[in-house]
């Protein structure tokens, strides 16, 4: 049974993610579109697609079924970022969106993503729609309704379009490219072999900027990596950086909904650091006001700038669905978390990598110094915060619930050395320690992964955290 996890459906290709269910889950979102479409003008879906292997053909397969069921569907061209198709479901007034991406995961995988028609990640109630419409096909033994590519094309069922120069302009207005311009920064553009690929090249190409893009061509296989903007990925980048003496380093995942940076010296810059710089530039630099709202596993750098100017803060579960439903109905500044994907307010509620890519370059340009001396300002007043996470795969993943049960029920009073202050089981187990430290250990809603995170005054203290937390997951899960 396809089961839609924190956003949309992934699975192993050629094993479950086969053109077979692709085109079910097709018909699936076709029958919960149709029901829920208000109007008498046709429903339109957006359908775009990432890099991966077979990635355009399962595209142009969903948008067939579409087709065949008398909806609108409005196919990219070629790959693009997934903020720019969920940008262009809003843009277009389309009923849904569909991504086939596995974002951040192995190359062997690829995925699902649905989006709703504000341009951000389906709710779990309408994900729950389309389960319900498979298990009625299932049921009534109803196979998908498929209608001929060029057929459809030629009905204008099937509508090709390039949803890069809209998304660009939107930026254009968040982001201010003159003073970008201004600070005529050398750049290293690393796409990771994904779908942000050109993205960061086209939008600076008519500023004073110098970008060089590595990892930019066609490669399905991700060269042997996993597309994720961590530092154990980004060794090129940081290789590449140094080579160009180029002023900072952007890296985009899969998709491009995730950012990670490196300064000019090769420092891996992380999403937590990007975030509080971005919230403290949005607050202290640009005069913005509103909420803020954090993952779990996101740093308490960004609490302690929510103090100063005293800002709202809200923490919610791992995945940017959870931020996504704060964005539309409070008034957020920013929203991210721990694994790249950040937004800022006035853009779309979705992670967005090639955005928080600007604003780290607004930034610099702003402050006029290296990016080393604007983080080093950052920890000196709202840190020192150091930060790691260890992922242990597992074979057989227990259930999540029976992994948290377990560990809250052999929790520790102290980890390193540090009083256990409060335990918090929102997402996973998270222990609070009395120096403000911390240690999360949660199964990953995408793949059989136990993740441990741990934040510390010193990556010494963080090295044994995540120590214990793994001795943690190992007793309760039997690895």
């Amino acid at each position: 049974m396809i089961r839609f996890g924190t956003d949309g459906w992934r699975a192993v290709i050629a094993d479950t993610f086969t053109f077979a269910n692709l085109r079910m889950i097709s018909q699936a979102v076709a029958d919960s579109v149709k029901k829920n479409h208000v109007g008498s003008e046709p429903p339109q879906v957006v359908i775009g697609y990432d890099t991966r292997f077979l990635s355009d053909r399962f595209a142009a397969e969903t948008a067939r079924v579409l087709a065949g069921n008398g909806i609108i569907a409005w196919l990219t061209r070629t790959d693009s970022p997934t903020p720019a198709i969920s940008y262009n479901v809003k843009e277009i007034g389309a009923d849904a969106g569909v991504v086939i991406t596995a974002s951040h995961n192995p190359p062997r995988y690829n995925g699902f993503k649905l989006k709703a028609s504000y341009g951000g990640s389906a709710t779990a109630e309408e994900c729950a729609r389309v389960e319900e419409a498979l298990v009625d096909m299932e049921r009534d033994a109803r196979g998908p309704n498929i209608m001929e590519f060029q057929k459809a094309v030629d009905q204008g069922l099937i509508r090709r379009f390039d949803p890069a120069w809209s998304y660009y302009q939107h930026l254009a207005t968040l982001v201010d490219l003159d003073k970008i311009s201004e600070g005529e920064l050398n750049i290293v553009s690393d796409a990771m072999w994904g779908a942000g690929r050109g993205a960061f090249t086209s939008i600076l190409s008519r500023t004073r900027c110098h970008v060089t893009e590595i990892r930019g061509a066609l490669n399905p296989g991700f060269g042997g990596i996993h597309p994720e903007p961590i530092l154990k990925n980004l060794n090129e980048l940081v290789a590449a950086v140094q080579r160009n003496q180029a002023d900072v380093g952007l890296a985009t995942d899969g998709d491009a909904d995730r950012i990670g940076a490196v300064d000019a010296r090769g420092n891996f810059i992380d999403p937590h650091h990007v975030m509080a710089l971005a919230l403290r530039h949005l607050v202290e630099r640009k005069g913005q006001t509103g909420e803020v709202v954090k993952t779990v596993s996101t740093t308490l750098m960004i609490d302690s700038i929510c103090r100063k100017h005293n800002l709202t803060l809200h923490e919610t579960p791992v995945g940017f669905n959870h931020i996504g439903d704060l964005m539309m109905h409070k008034d957020i500044l920013i929203g991210g978390e721990e694994s790249g994907g950040i937004s800022i307010k006035g853009h779309i509620p979705e992670g967005d990598g090639i955005i928080m890519g600007l604003l780290l370059l607004e930034i610099m340009a702003t402050e006029g110094a290296p990016l080393h001396e604007i983080v080093a300002d950052l920890q000196a007043e709202h840190g020192p915060a150091h930060y790691s996470r260890l992922d242990v795969h597992l074979t057989a993943q227990k259930p999540k619930k029976q992994i948290v049960r377990a560990l809250q029920d052999s929790a520790p009073a102290t980890l390193n050395g540090e009083q256990v202050v409060r335990i918090d089981t929102m997402d996973g187990i998270k222990f609070y320690m009395s120096d403000n430290s911390w240690l999360l250990i949660r199964p990953s809603g995408t793949e059989p992964v136990l993740r441990t995170y741990a934040e510390a005054r010193t990556p010494e203290a963080v090295k044994a955290l995540l120590e214990a937390g793994d001795a943690m997951g190992q007793r309760v899960t039997g690895h």
